[in-house]
């Protein structure tokens, strides 16, 4: 009984206290990096460094020291067409570079300047690719990469549409990614080969809902200077272009001359056999004869060589690999047979200009490589190719027949 009335006492003496005292709140933080992870964790990891060898790897590439080169886009005769825009973490040149060269044919051909959708067509290009994988169950390539003419291709099947449209960029993202989505993709479509389950329609609707979680679905319509339109409607009665007018030009010794033939390359991965195989002189006249005469064109080719210089987003070809005079049929198809001419990057040729006996074309390119300059400079997104890295490493061009129609002539009815 003592200690109850002591306790009920102490607690009316306390409770003055406790009733003066403010209520503490809480809150939610984010915690900073203390001495452990400042320090403790530092000195691990500095430790780690210093033990683990260098990595660091030399690359063989051309000293330009005291070399002056016409890297400035001022220079160059050059055709319109919008400014190079960056195909971000995506391995889709291929369709950078030929909607450009279309979005230029657009201007060309009706003066018109419409931005068209690059993820449009990569959309369905990756739905086509997983139907031929089912169809071959599970050989043929289901990379990134694809060839310009694939924007032919799915345009035809597909129709096309503006960027307005259509970005394919998720919300918040300045640059696309495919790099998950791909991942996903390729994911699937292994399981369905490992699993012997090649229901195609069950596959395409599983390949478009990755897609379209990732990337968005493209519109079956939409909106166009207050016009609706569906892409194949807007394909045809805005844009106006007749693919059936465009033609690919290759220059290999592997496959005859003067013949249509298959570009032989893993990229090509519907094997199509389109492309006009012309010694490379007659190549190398019709790529410099079209630009002279305002057609631009979709080019393909390797861009992985010592003269390949990304710094002065230059490319050349050195002497020490090879003298500009020897430059012909059977040096190009040595490097092509010996895998050194790989089938890398699609770019758009834009521009002309000579300098000391020389050629030079303007390259607008999507990739980070020429992106090494200023943001702000005319220069950012161009290279500047001289005439031998052109001959000796640049594998086809797509461009309109009108500007070819002299070499096209030799094929006869083929």
């Amino acid at each position: 009984m003592k200690k109850l009335v002591a306790s009920l006492l102490l607690a009316l003496f306390l409770y003055p206290c406790f009733a003066q005292q403010p209520k503490d709140k809480g809150t939610m933080t984010d915690p900073k990096p203390g001495y452990f992870q400042n320090t403790i964790l530092k000195d691990g990891q500095d430790f780690e460094k210093s033990q683990a060898p260098d990595k660091k790897v030399k690359k063989f590439m051309t000293d330009v020291t005291g070399m002056e080169f016409p890297n400035k886009v001022n220079l160059y005769q050059q055709e319109w067409r919008f400014p190079p825009i960056s195909q971000g973490n995506t391995n889709t040149c291929w369709c950078f570079s030929a909607v450009s060269f279309f979005e230029s044919e657009v201007k060309r051909l009706s003066g018109q300047e419409i931005k068209l959708s690059e993820m449009y067509i990569v959309y369905w290009e990756y739905v086509e690719k997983a139907r031929e994988f089912i169809r071959t169950r599970g050989t043929s390539s289901f990379s990134e990469g694809s060839e310009c003419n694939a924007v032919m291709r799915e345009g035809t099947a597909y129709g096309m549409m503006p960027e307005s449209a259509y970005t394919g960029l998720e919300q918040g993202r300045k640059f696309p990614s495919h790099e998950k989505m791909h991942k996903e993709l390729n994911a699937y479509l292994e399981s369905v080969k490992a699993n012997n389950s090649w229901n195609e329609e069950e596959a395409i609707a599983t390949i478009k809902s990755i897609m379209n979680h990732y990337i968005g679905q493209p519109p079956t319509s939409f909106t166009w200077q207050d016009k609706t339109y569906t892409p194949k409607e807007f394909l045809a009665n805005v844009l106006k272009l007749k693919f059936d007018d465009y033609v690919d030009i290759l220059s290999v010794m592997q496959q005859p001359f003067w013949d249509k033939v298959e570009y032989e390359v893993s990229d090509n991965w519907w094997h199509s056999k389109d492309y006009y195989n012309v010694p490379l002189e007659d190549y190398m006249n019709a790529l410099k004869n079209a630009i002279k005469n305002h057609y631009t064109m979709a080019i393909g080719g390797d861009v992985s060589e010592a003269g390949f210089i990304r710094d002065k987003q230059v490319a050349i070809i050195p002497s020490f690999d090879i003298p500009m005079a020897y430059i012909d049929d059977n040096a190009r198809q040595f490097r092509v047979s010996n895998n050194t001419t790989t089938d890398d990057h699609g770019m758009h040729l834009v521009g002309y200009y000579q300098k000391d006996g020389n050629d030079w074309y303007l390259i607008k390119d999507s990739g980070s490589g020429s992106r090494s300059n200023d943001e702000a400079a005319p220069e950012f997104g161009y290279y500047f190719f001289r005439g031998d890295f052109v001959k000796l490493k640049m594998m086809s061009f797509t461009v309109h027949k009108d500007a070819v129609k002299d070499l096209l002539k030799k094929f006869g009815s083929k």
